[in-house]
């Protein structure tokens, strides 16, 4: 049995404190042996922690005890090794970035949708599946029939929104994401629009995997996660996706074993773009990697990490 529990969470709540709540959530964490990465702002929290159940419990308890945060959801998986490499706390503007000033889902929100009622919703012909996630995301899996809006960020979507949905046309849109809270802002973006039935999934890719048996699941593929495992199958068990240490791109085990992917380098999303001086830097930094593993150490090196639901990061 996997003994790493990794807790993804969020939750839209006003938090005019917001920075005042760093400190002792991070001295929690840390105290309890739990890593990965936490976003505080005015509108709340989101992100991903890791550890013993044990301590993952305090943390989450440590959240719960602020009055604003007592309903804190959360969505669980196991692993076998620890996914993160240290545990942060930052402050941000947004806990999931729209861009759109006033998008607010304390004030209108989109229809949740429980996981067991979701296949009913989208086999509806009238309804229009739309993926919130960005392109490399969709790529690993999706929902059979779900439109890709091919972002490469969650700052896209209110322009794909405008070229491609139209409220007089499209009069029923249902939306999901890995855990629900790009659809919180998606779904009050669209309302905002002139948009009159828009829904999502409650809880996310994730609460519908761990509830719906897959031989009724719509799912197809692996769904994209936000810490070193990369991605994870239909039993929320790390997939066969790994990752590139050079760009940060996902790849299946063919992109692996092609000519243009080279471990710690490059792969075939990033070798077009690989100039002299990158490779040198990536050559050392693999380098590092390398020895930190020989000697059974942890490389933590650049802030490389991908943690966030809608904050993908690139480093390059």
């Amino acid at each position: 049995m996997p003994c790493v529990v990794v807790a993804a969470l969020y939750k839209f709540a006003p938090l005019d404190d917001f920075e005042t709540l760093r400190d002792p959530l991070l001295a929690c964490c840390e105290s309890n042996g739990v890593r990965g990465s936490l976003l505080l702002a005015t509108e709340g929290i989101n992100g991903t922690i890791a550890g013993s159940r044990a301590g993952v419990d305090e943390v989450l308890g440590h959240l719960k005890s602020d009055v604003r945060l007592a309903d804190l959801s959360h969505k669980e998986s196991y692993t076998d090794t620890m996914p993160f490499l240290r545990m942060k706390v930052r402050l941000k503007k947004e806990i999931v970035t729209l861009g759109v000033p006033g998008t607010d889902p304390l004030k209108v929100v989109g229809t949740y949708v429980k996981p067991k009622d979701w296949n009913a919703l989208i086999d509806d012909p009238e309804v229009v599946l739309v993926d919130t996630r960005n392109k490399y995301e969709y790529r690993l899996g999706s929902f059979k029939n779900a439109l890709d809006p091919e972002t490469d960020d969650f700052r896209e979507f209110p322009k794909y929104v405008a070229e491609h949905l139209d409220p007089k046309k499209h009069k029923r849109v249902a939306t999901f994401c890995t855990g629900g809270i790009r659809c919180e802002k998606a779904t009050s973006f669209m309302l905002d629009q002139g948009f009159e039935e828009v829904y999502h999934l409650e809880g996310g890719i994730l609460k519908y995997l761990e509830e719906v048996p897959e031989a009724e699941s719509r799912w197809e593929g692996e769904c994209f996660v936000f810490d070193e495992r990369v991605a994870v199958n239909h039993d929320l068990a790390p997939g066969v996706h790994s990752l590139c240490r050079g760009c940060r791109e996902p790849l299946s085990p063919e992109e692996v074993a092609s000519s243009l992917c080279e471990e710690g380098i490059c792969c075939p999303y990033c070798a077009k773009d690989l100039t002299p001086e990158l490779r040198r830097g990536r050559e050392e930094r693999h380098k590092q990697e390398l020895l930190a593993r020989a000697r059974d150490e942890k490389h933590v090196g650049r802030e490389e990490e991908i943690h966030h639901e809608g904050h993908k990061e690139h480093k390059g």
